[in-house]
Formats: structure tokens, sequence, C-alpha cells
């Protein structure tokens, strides 16, 4: 028996492309009307679909937060928002000691506040028709890799945050649900590669000195994770599981990567990961000539 979402509106932000593009596809497939957060014009006309729409959303614009609500409160055929799926992001990589603070606020301003912002913006609608709430985190919302520190630190922020509204909102029947993505083949990951592989050039002498081989080990190792990562069509299949599950698990992960990693975390010791991930690095640290 197959179930009508002719009266309900699925939102997801960061739906350009990626993994959030291929989520609002998926679930349109499933009958839902999504509501696609994009950047652009350009973006617009291609993910437009006959049940996905559109709407202009950069998460830390406070016009365009109070734009998507109204657009929601006066949906002209009265479909109810049921979920909301919060996927916008940025990566930016580098060491703690040398990333500009406007970059670490920037990194923070979109994974987080701006889930925050539009989190606020649209439980009222939540609270209405007992809706669920997807965060999408990170496997660097469990394990913090080097020069991932204002990437992950926002991601395990997100974590904190997602369990505190879990547990705020249980009791009203909203639910929400965290997933942690490991390698995923997007073009996010791919921009994040290169924004430190500028940043490597941008560096200072000592700054090279003290890290240059530190960020070229990890802008392989990232290539490589992405390489062998899954699709977005494959993250969007658990996405759309966390979104429409009738009894979702608090926590949802991507690839075999994040599974893993994620146990490890709970399981070893501080040293213990350490080691971990320096052996992980290793295969990707240039070795010094010989003489």
């Amino acid at each position: 028996m197959t179930t009508s979402h002719d009266s309900e509106l699925v939102f997801v932000s960061g739906a350009s492309t990626g993994m959030g593009s291929a989520t609002a596809g998926e679930l349109a497939r499933r009958g839902y009307h999504v509501l696609a957060g994009v950047r652009s014009q350009a973006d617009a006309d291609t993910v437009r679909d006959t049940r996905i729409e559109p709407v202009f959303l950069d998460v830390t614009n406070a016009g365009h937060i109070e734009d998507l609500a109204a657009r929601i409160a006066h949906d002209s055929q009265g479909r109810k928002l049921v979920t909301l799926i919060n996927n916008a992001g940025i990566a930016i990589n580098a060491p703690v000691e040398t990333l500009p603070l406007d970059q670490w606020r920037q990194q923070f301003e979109v994974n987080l506040f701006g889930h925050i912002a539009v989190t606020q913006a649209l439980l009222p609608f939540l609270h209405e028709s007992r809706g669920r709430i997807v965060n999408i985190s990170s496997l660097g919302g469990k394990v913090a890799m080097p020069t991932y520190g204002a990437y992950a630190g926002a991601k395990f922020a997100l974590e904190a945050v997602s369990d505190a509204l879990r547990r705020e909102l249980a009791p009203h029947g909203v639910q929400v649900v965290v997933v942690e993505p490991g390698g995923v083949k997007t073009e996010m990951t791919g921009h994040g590669i290169k924004r430190a592989q500028q940043f490597v050039k941008d560096m200072s002498t000592t700054q090279r000195r003290l890290y240059g081989g530190l960020m070229q080990a990890i802008i392989k190792q990232a290539t490589e994770f992405t390489e062998q990562g899954v699709t977005a069509n494959k993250a969007a299949l658990v996405i759309a599981k966390a979104a429409t599950a009738p009894k979702p698990r608090t926590r949802y992960t991507i690839g075999r990567d994040a599974a893993v990693m994620t146990r490890l975390a709970r399981l070893l010791t501080d040293s213990m990961l350490d080691r971990v991930a320096a052996a992980n690095l290793r295969p990707h640290t240039a070795q010094p000539s010989a003489a």
C-alpha cells in the first residue's frame, strides 16, 4: 500500500549539488513536494522538477530564512511541512594555528548557526505536523583529524545541539535524527580540497615549514578518501531513510569508513585513536629523499 504525500512538504538546504540535490530527487520520487534550498538561478534551473521547487536560501541570510518561512506558511495548496533536512555546508581545512578567525567564524556560521537559525524559523510548522528534523553531520562530528579543527568543531557542536534538541522535542512529538557521512563524492569535498591547496600557497614561510608537509598529506588523503567514497545518490538513500522511516534511529552513518571510525571513537582511548589517525595519514606523507 502506497502512502500519498501530496499534502506534505519537505525542505532540504544545500540542495544545489551533491547529497542535497540527490536527496531532493529521491524524496520527490517518493511523492513529496520538496522545497530545495539553492544559492543561484543556475542552480534553481538545474534542480527544478515536477515535485522539486527551488527556493533561494543562504542559511546565513536572515531575510532568506524569513522568506522561506513565509513560503511554507502560505503554501497555495495548504501542504504542511513534515521534514526539515539541514544539509548546507562548507569545508575549510587548515591547522588551528594558521586558520584566520574570520574563516573559523564562516565555518561555524554556515555549518552550525545557519542550521540553528533555519530550525528555529521552521519549528512552529514541525510542531503543527509533529514532523522531523534531519541534521547532516559528518564522520568529523565524531573524530577530529589534523587540520579539521574548524570543520569538526562545527560538526561536533551540531551533534551536541541535535542531542539537546531531540530531548527537548521528544515530548512534543517532533523527532530529531543525525546523519554522519564519511567519504562521499560531492562537489563540496572537491571545493574543500581546492581551498586547502590555495591555503598552502598563501602560508607564510614559517607556517609552511611547520605544516606544509601535513597539509599536503591531508590533501592527498582527502582526495583518495573522496575517490573511494560512496556516490551522492547512495548517500541520498540513507538520508531519505532517516527522513521517512516510521521509527528512525537517532543516528545513521553513510559509508563503511564512517561506520568503522565512529565505532572506534567509542572503543579506543585517545592515545590509541591518535595512533590510528597517524597510521592512516602515513602513506600520504612525503618521505625525505635519501642523501
